[in-house]
């Protein structure tokens, strides 16, 4: 196997975490505004297929596009996975689904890829792939959940579920399992392409299987393109350069240098983000749940980044004649990156 890439500065991990919880806590909106001229899944193809090809082409020219068959396989997956059942799956609600309920159902997402990356670690028992949570991530996750509920259980309740599409709301649900497992697959993936070229690959392959999402629910047929509007095209080219240029290829860096629990603590940033922005560029009002609420989130997203993941310890076979050895002083204490 090739050796382990280099662990990620403090000050990149940082910039990192900061690009997907702002950048990706607008495109809710972006997206929202894009469906209304466009169908979800041929918006979602186009837009991912650009910014694929974008990224590949400033590879190659750069420092070569270089990729094993192995590795376009497994990141076709991966981008099917993300960009089809995660991000796809999210657009084609979003036509239906008010983006307030669509936040609240996605949230769930961390929980799931906590319990996925749980479930991998007690697959391989060891102890090489895979991270058994502490009980403080659990914490960290319930804070995230009941701040999002004060966030947007108010207005979940003042407008009611009872009209909802429960294809759509069934579909968010999917999206947030499906983004789990191409996130899991991903971080445990054996000789994993480079991290931006592995996002390069994701896009473009992604953009085939949203292809055929499009095709399969006869969205061509719904499709007049003399009724995209200008704030559409502008909604998506936004997309383009920031949601996925930016956030998708960072977050696909991010899952090689930190942990899945770590990384999807967007999903809990993202509304105070959407929130903020609401109040900034709309003029919504804000009021003290909203702060309050924000505050619980914060707190519960500080807990899972502090929160260190159980390593396994060493221990004599049953019935075996030899003791272990004791630990030598010198040694460096394990870290996230010494897997």
């Amino acid at each position: 196997m090739p050796p382990a890439s280099p662990p990620a500065s403090r000050t990149a991990l940082i910039a990192g975490f900061a690009a997907i919880y702002l950048i990706w806590g607008s495109t809710y909106l972006g997206i929202r505004i894009v469906v209304e001229t466009v169908p979800a899944f041929l918006m979602a193809s186009v837009r991912f297929l650009v910014a694929g090809l974008i990224v590949a082409a400033f590879i190659a020219l750069t420092r070569g596009f270089k990729a094993t068959a192995k590795q376009w396989w497994d990141n076709a997956l991966i981008g099917g996975f993300l960009c089809l059942g995660g991000n796809g799956l999210v657009s084609w609600a979003e036509e239906k689904v008010p983006s307030g309920i669509a936040t609240l159902i996605i949230s769930a997402g961390p929980v799931f890829i906590v319990l996925m990356d749980w479930a991998v670690h007690a697959r391989f028992k060891d102890g090489k792939r895979g991270n058994k949570p502490t009980a403080l991530t659990f914490v960290g996750l319930a804070l995230g959940c009941v701040g999002l509920a004060i966030l947007v259980g108010p207005d979940v309740m003042a407008n009611g579920v009872g009209r909802l599409d429960p294809w759509r709301v069934l579909g968010l649900f999917g999206a947030t399992f499906f983004w789990g497992v191409g996130m899991i697959i991903m971080r445990y993936v054996r000789d994993p392409a480079e991290p931006f070229t592995a996002s390069g690959i994701q896009m473009i392959c992604g953009s085939g299987w949203l292809l055929v999402a499009s095709v399969a629910t006869g969205e061509f047929s719904r499709f007049n393109p003399g009724a995209i509007s200008s704030r559409s095209v502008i909604a998506w080219t936004y997309l383009v350069l920031c949601g996925s240029l930016i956030g998708f290829s960072t977050f696909t860096w991010l899952m090689k240098h930190s942990t899945p629990a770590k990384v999807s603590t967007y999903a809990y940033v993202n509304p105070i983000v959407a929130v903020f922005l609401g109040w900034l560029v709309l003029h919504e009002a804000v009021n003290p749940r909203i702060f309050g609420a924000a505050a619980i989130i914060i707190a519960g997203v500080a807990i899972i980044t502090v929160a260190k993941t159980i390593k396994p310890v060493a221990r004599p076979v049953p019935g075996s004649a030899e003791k272990p050895a004791p630990p030598t002083p010198a040694a460096e204490p394990l870290t996230q990156d010494s897997r």
